[in-house]
């Protein structure tokens, strides 16, 4: 197949790229800053030369998006919004124009949608959407609306001949630098991977490799469209989670934050505690359902994989 990856060149792009490449698709990326063999240049906003890579190809999967590891200032939860939504907008103009459309385009949204709660979990079916929950910081609302618009600009395109659906993801552990797994991981072997303001939030998370079999799994199911969670089935409290963590690693202590110490550390890292403090409670009901069956439910054994990957030389396949 011909697979087209807007915004492809991240973390998420790369285990993607690599693992469809190695499965013998033909992948291009769309990329602002195209360097090599199958990069293809685009501005994610405006349609171009590269909307010819759309037309004829098999599948979309955009990834395309400001990164969320930033200061959550106003500047930059605009762009945010603007990045994902003028993404979603021309590639589903560019989908409608083609000749040869694609028969499915994945889109990448997040579980971010999600109210911040700790009782139930979330499944798309009972699942409540955020934004109005009661004692968290307002601008959590702002990144529950960017989710929601993400996904409406899908909605709204006009493309009847191909199936959409809208990859409601946790974080994606691997063991790429530079992502989720490997800065909390760099924190539990410095001694600072204990509870952070008590750690009862849960995580939400996925493994690399469920991952890529869940994205290859929704391309080949001709009756699954609309919002998919692609969480594995067992999500925990964020202490239960750091515990997992350094136990994988053997690390026998970590160090407990407060609010503020998370505050600070964020502010240094330049990212921001929403990261770690709203509770994403969220399964897999679509995936499950449908027959979807992961290799890593929990997080003992996805944990144990990563930490052997990294020791490894970090074999990210």
């Amino acid at each position: 197949m011909k697979i087209v990856i807007p915004g492809g060149t991240g973390q998420v792009g790369g285990i993607l790229r690599r693992a469809l490449s190695a499965a013998g698709h033909e992948v291009v990326v769309l990329t602002r800053r195209p360097s090599g063999v199958g990069e293809v240049a685009w501005d994610g906003a405006t349609a171009g030369a590269w909307t010819a890579a759309i037309d004829g190809s098999d599948v979309v999967i955009n990834l395309a998006g400001r990164s969320v590891s930033c200061r959550y200032t106003r500047a930059n939860l605009q762009e945010m919004m603007d990045s994902r939504v003028d993404s979603a907008r021309v590639v589903g103009e560019a989908i409608a124009a083609a000749e040869r459309p694609p028969r499915v385009w994945l889109q990448m949204s997040t579980a971010t949608i999600y109210t911040h709660r700790f009782d139930a979990a979330h499944d798309e079916a009972t699942g409540e959407l955020g934004g109005a929950e009661p004692g968290v910081p307002d601008y959590w609302a702002f990144s529950v609306d960017i989710a929601k618009e993400w996904e409406r600009a899908q909605e709204e395109a006009a493309t009847p001949d191909t199936r959409k659906v809208a990859l409601r993801s946790a974080m994606v552990m691997s063991p790429d630098r530079g992502g989720v797994f490997d800065v909390l991981l760099r924190m539990a072997r410095l001694g600072l991977g204990g509870p952070v303001a008590g750690g009862a939030q849960y995580v939400s998370w996925i493994h690399d490799r469920d991952f890529v079999r869940a994205v290859e799994f929704l391309v080949d199911r001709n009756d699954l469209s609309g919002p998919v969670n692609l969480a594995a089935p067992g999500p925990l409290p964020h202490r239960d989670f750091m515990r997992g963590l350094r136990a994988a690693w053997g690390v026998p202590v970590g160090l407990p934050a407060t609010k503020w110490m998370a505050e600070l550390g964020a502010f240094a890292l330049r990212t921001d505690t929403e990261l770690l403090l709203k509770s994403r409670r969220v399964v897999p009901g679509r995936l499950r359902e449908a027959g979807f069956e992961f290799a890593y439910e929990a997080w003992t054994a996805a944990a144990e994989d990563l930490v052997r990957r990294v020791r490894g030389g970090r074999v990210a396949g």
